[in-house]
């Protein structure tokens, strides 16, 4: 099959839906697809390594987050040269926006099937940025209105397709979880990694993600404070880059925490992620925002056990005490559940143990599912167009 994955982020920008299209052209390709990634321009470096296509458009910055490009596809003529020699045979698009409407643009024109996933949670994405809950309502509407123009719509947990739901859209939803790359850290990684960023002996609490206050990243911040001030020894590794970065940098400073808090900014290389995972004693995670975070997965196929809020997306797969644990949304919950932990390394090393059994999927198998998912919708669509042809 051709198969086209639209999305509004990706490479070099590496946030959790560019991962995850990324890993879908990687692995579709693998099995045999033709695949292509239509997605704003941005310096991917060299392409040749790639077992895909880029067809990008024209982007701007984003004023807000400008490691972001908004893309302009309209304007950009080579793109329309460019797309309109691929004849897809399926589309799938991984946001609403700019990406999914020129999803929707040529789906229709080719009248192919359209795969739409859910993967964020809008309403508080929209009020972040407006601080209007009337505008973030018409804001929600304008997603349903997207996915209810799609032939078949995913999301990436059973809890965000509640949150789709809950939003309004009452159409069918297919739970597409994502992968992980399940592998061991490479030989001498660890120490290297203990030593770059100077961690010692001590324990290492770890966070990965976009540096935004959405992430709940103030309950780590809070936290490490009041382990610090219990006399616990420790480090704090926030690995990640977004547009609230100085301020959490800040921030930690102001709590005293600086000097046992590192900044590792983004990591590309995935020897020193995983070696990262590796060494925490423990993945700390507490957003309510995420759907499927991408990076709890990673923890566990690393053996570490992830601490999360209870009742968020991020629980779904964590079984308090048995792989993961799960806490209050506060800071003194997040506090006392991490003190806790980090005394008992006999309990840590048998929940990273069942983390790593039971959490992450390879994405081959993710993959081998929805490329099966592909083709009966293209088998379905084909039986149509003839039964419409007959009737005709």
């Amino acid at each position: 099959m051709k198969i086209g994955q639209f999305s509004d982020t990706f490479m070099p920008i590496v946030d959790g839906v560019g991962r995850v299209v990324y890993n879908y052209a990687v692995n579709l390709a693998a099995l045999g697809h033709e695949c292509y990634v239509v997605a704003p321009c941005g310096d991917t470096g060299y392409r040749g390594a790639l077992p895909f296509e880029i067809i990008d458009y024209v982007g701007v910055p984003l004023i807000s987050s400008p490691q972001y490009n908004i893309g302009v596809p309209i304007l950009d003529k080579h793109y329309h040269e460019r797309v309109s020699m691929v004849k897809f045979d399926i589309i799938h698009a991984h946001s609403p926006f700019i990406a999914g409407q020129e999803a929707l643009r040529i789906a229709n024109k080719l009248r192919i099937p359209l795969v739409g996933t859910f993967h964020s949670k809008y309403y508080d994405d929209f009020y972040s940025t407006t601080k209007s809950e009337m505008l973030s309502t018409l804001g929600v509407k304008y997603i349903i209105d997207f996915y209810e123009r799609c032939d078949e719509v995913w999301a990436v947990s059973e809890s965000s397709a509640q949150v789709l739901r809950d939003y309004g859209y009452k159409g069918g939803i297919v739970t597409m979880p994502n992968g992980t790359d399940i592998r061991t850290p490479a030989d001498g990684a660890v120490a290297e990694v203990t030593e770059k960023f100077g961690l010692g002996e001590a324990p290492v609490l770890l966070f990965v993600g976009q540096m935004h206050w959405k992430k709940n990243i103030l309950r780590i911040l809070e936290a490490a404070k009041m382990l610090r001030e219990s006399g616990c020894d420790f480090r704090l590794v926030m690995a990640g880059q977004g547009p609230c970065f100085d301020e959490i940098k800040a921030k930690a400073a102001k709590l005293d925490i600086d000097d046992v808090t590192v900044f590792t900014g983004h990591i590309a290389d995935t020897r020193t992620l995983d070696a990262i995972y590796a060494r925490a004693s423990l993945f700390v995670f507490p957003s309510i925002y995420d759907n499927a975070p991408m990076v709890l997965r990673e923890a566990a196929a690393m053996g570490t056990p992830a601490v999360v809020t209870e009742g968020s997306c991020a629980a779904e797969v964590v079984k308090d005490g048995f792989n993961g644990f799960t806490c209050p949304d506060s800071s003194e919950g997040l506090y006392e559940t991490i003190r806790a932990r980090l005394g008992d390394a006999e309990k840590l090393a048998a929940v990273g143990k069942n983390a790593r059994e039971t959490i992450p999927i390879a994405w081959r198998d993710i993959l081998a599912g929805a490329a099966e998912r592909y083709g009966e919708l293209v088998r379905i669509d084909a039986l149509s167009k003839k039964l419409t042809e007959a009737e005709n």
